[in-house]
């Protein structure tokens, strides 16, 4: 939370959001880069969210985006130098805050915590499938639904 926050934003400059984007994009097995969809995918936020973190982060020479070979709207999003050494830098510090937070719970307690949290993002995930049916804003004429809630 705002730990977090706060070390994201007033030590390293960069949001919460970006940090997530760059934190699934600095996993093992990762170097490559990967889609832009599928970094929204993977960091659980919309695309639209998502290219606006990538858009942030390329300015400031943290990310690296190159459209692919026949479709411009595909593009492949890979750490930096500079990235991978924030990345590094605030990786450890993030976990270390994740520790003592888990510190006074014991193992069997960490152990239901994770599955429950598992549980749960299990059921979100049906409940997005599921969602298709909702109607949605129409972003591109103000960003709010237009209809009555009658």
């Amino acid at each position: 939370g705002s730990m977090v926050i706060r070390l994201c934003e007033g030590r390293f400059g960069i949001t919460r959001r970006e940090w997530r984007v760059m934190a699934v994009l600095g996993v093992p097995g990762a170097a490559a880069g990967m889609l832009s969809s599928q970094l929204a995918e993977r960091a659980q936020l919309d695309r639209a969210r998502t290219s606006r973190a990538v858009t942030s982060l390329v300015t400031k020479g943290l990310l690296d985006r190159q459209t692919q070979p026949g479709d411009r709207r595909q593009a492949r999003v890979t750490l930096t130098p500079a990235g991978r050494v924030l990345h590094d830098a605030l990786f450890p510090l993030v976990c270390d805050i994740n520790r003592e937070l888990l510190a006074l719970l014991d193992d069997r307690e960490v152990a239901r915590l994770d599955h429950a949290l598992q549980v749960l993002q299990q059921r979100a995930d049906q409940l997005v499938l599921r969602s298709t049916a909702l109607p949605k804003a129409d972003r591109r004429r103000g960003g709010r639904s237009h209809r009555s809630m009658g």
